[in-house]
């Protein structure tokens, strides 16, 4: 008796890949419902063509977020993007990856700050802005990412130029062109960037900065952090105010609320059923949840996630799962950097974790981490964290020293490692953003990037010129850059090791 077609398809829909490779192999019906013309090479069946209930169905329970690859994959045949994510997990397994500087290093020490969109990696770097566009590919090799321009935001001329601090993306219709920028002198503008398109491409162009029609103004602070969410704009300053902005609203004035005290990071959540901010301080309680209404901010913390050391400390980064992550659906999910080399990770759901502060009744209650992520080789202080990679199960962490970035595993936390930035300079790694295949991050000489998909080439990324004949100019004189290329021509050499007792791989 054959089986209804329809009652396959539903059973197609519970299969993982290696269960679906085998279905394939049974029949040729069956090999017709996953995918047609298909031969084996490595393990994996290789299809011209692929049928809509078999690895598109996979690829809806098994979600990669990549805004990189966002519009090549739209480009893709589902098995093509099945293959793509199993030879990248496979990647991470095995901590392979090739690692590529994106520019040569800047003059100075600075802090930057990196946004990244479906087109656009856009690196705030002192008071410029360097702009990558990101080029689809459709044969199923890797986007390419290549240097478009830099701008400075003048104030006017002859006067200080402020430094740009923070960043942030607006959803604007897939352009990706319209920005939100913090600045040290205090404000919060949007800027829209001018096109690609024209007959006259050049590499720098000054904008001129509009203070009078900023939409938030934080007086003389910096501007600490934005965040941004369902179209609301967060923004906090480096002494504790905080700014929110309804981007849609027909009149967007910011409601506010100070923490009073020294602050260094925020992430907003709208899409939580109660939409939340959380914020990174330096005090006693230095990760507090503010629950949002539709009028404006909790006036107190709503709750407290605490460190089980209890003791004041400080938070730098803070960020989310991805939505596929083991770790459970991304609103409920907090993951957070702390200055004693800990990444905490609370899961809002866990109600067993609370507990009531002994000071007051009304004290807001506490939660504690579900996991705690260290690197036993190097406790600096977590500047930066982001959630993705093979799986979406990989955290990782930019410390405060020696250009190291950290990752874990969190079915598997106990098997951390680490690498170096390409260069090995004694900088922090300042910002990062970690996606299924690719991470991006900053350290105060020059943004990087670590690949861990298949079919990078040498025109993947900018190229740099070779080793030796370009310099560091800092404000203790030129140093040599310490880049070296790989053999493969691709790649820079970059040291990583394990965080179990031996250190080494």
């Amino acid at each position: 008796m054959t089986m209804n077609t329809d009652v396959l398809i539903l059973i197609i829909d519970h299969l993982d890949l290696d269960d679906l490779l085998r279905l394939a192999s049974t029949c040729r019906f069956l090999n017709l419902l996953v995918c047609i013309e298909t031969t084996v090479l490595s393990s994996l069946i290789l299809s011209s063509q692929v049928h809509d209930f078999g690895w598109s169905t996979f690829l809806r329970n098994n979600q990669r977020h990549s805004l990189s690859l966002h519009s090549s994959r739209s480009r893709w045949s589902s098995f093509a993007q099945v293959r793509y994510n199993t030879l990248t997990d496979r990647a991470w397994s095995r901590t392979n990856f090739i690692a590529r500087p994106l520019s040569r290093p800047w003059h100075g020490r600075l802090q930057p700050a990196i946004a990244l969109s479906v087109s656009t990696l856009s690196v705030a770097a002192g008071r410029v802005l360097y702009s990558y566009a990101v080029h689809p590919t459709s044969d199923a090799s890797p986007s390419r990412i290549g240097f478009e321009r830099s701008y400075t935001f003048i104030l006017g001329r002859g006067t200080v130029q402020p430094d740009i601090t923070s960043i942030a993306f607006l959803p604007d219709a897939g352009q990706d062109r319209t920005l939100f920028l913090g600045f040290e002198d205090g404000f919060v503008e949007q800027v829209r960037l001018p096109s690609n398109q024209g007959p006259h491409h050049r590499r720098h162009i000054d904008i001129e900065r509009t203070p009078q029609s900023a939409l938030q103004h934080h007086g003389a602070n910096i501007v600490q952090s934005i965040s941004c969410s369902s179209y609301t704009l967060l923004s906090l300053s480096q002494w504790g105010s905080v700014s929110l902005t309804n981007l849609i609203s027909d009149s967007p004035s910011p409601t506010s609320v100070d923490l009073g005290t020294r602050s260094w990071t925020s992430h907003l959540c709208m899409s939580s059923s109660s939409p939340y901010a959380v914020f990174g301080t330096t005090s006693s309680a230095p990760l507090s949840l503010y629950h949002i209404a539709p009028d404006g901010f909790s006036p107190t913390p709503s709750i407290d996630l605490q460190s089980p050391k209890n003791r004041p400390s400080a938070v730098y980064g803070i960020t989310c799962a991805p939505s596929s992550s083991p770790l459970g659906p991304s609103e409920q999910i907090v993951v957070s950097g702390w200055y004693d080399g800990s990444v905490r990770i609370y899961d809002l759901r866990v109600s067993h974790h609370s507990q009531r502060l002994p000071t007051s009744s009304s004290s807001p209650p506490t939660l504690l981490p579900v996991l705690t992520l260290q690197d036993p080789w190097s406790p600096e202080p977590i500047y930066a964290v982001s959630c993705g990679g093979g799986n979406a199960s990989f955290v990782t962490a930019g410390t405060a020293r020696h250009s190291v970035v950290a990752f874990w595993d969190v079915r598997q936390p106990s098997q951390g490692w680490s690498v170096y930035a390409p260069g090995s300079d004694s900088s922090p790694v300042y910002s990062i953003v970690l996606e299924s295949s690719r991470l991006f991050g900053a350290t105060q000489s020059r943004p990087f990037v670590y690949d861990f998909g298949p079919g990078v080439t040498r025109d993947t990324y900018p190229p740099i010129a070779p080793t030796g004949l370009n310099a560091v100019g800092g404000r203790r004189g030129i140093t040599a850059d310490k880049l070296k290329l790989e053999r493969n021509g691709i790649g820079y050499h970059v040291s990583k090791y394990s965080h179990r007792r031996t250190g080494i791989f």
